[in-house]
């Protein structure tokens, strides 16, 4: 997911992706503790989307508290 993706979505939605991620990061460390995971990149990807919602739900908070 692109930053300007995240951008374009609402607070809401923002609070879902990251609940979704974080579920799927969950899933994936799992799986590579049992020896199941395929794809080892696929942790990496959902741990910078993770940081890139937080990213993006702090400065929006940010913005909200200036005005």
């Amino acid at each position: 997911m692109k930053a300007s993706e995240v951008r374009d979505l609402t607070p809401d939605q923002l609070k879902d992706e990251l609940v979704k991620l974080k579920k799927e990061q969950f899933n994936l460390r799992f799986q590579k503790a049992t020896g199941q995971l395929e794809n080892t990149a696929r942790i990496r990807q959902i741990r910078r989307d993770i940081a890139r919602i937080q990213t993006v739900g702090r400065q929006l908070d940010a913005s909200a508290a200036q005005s």
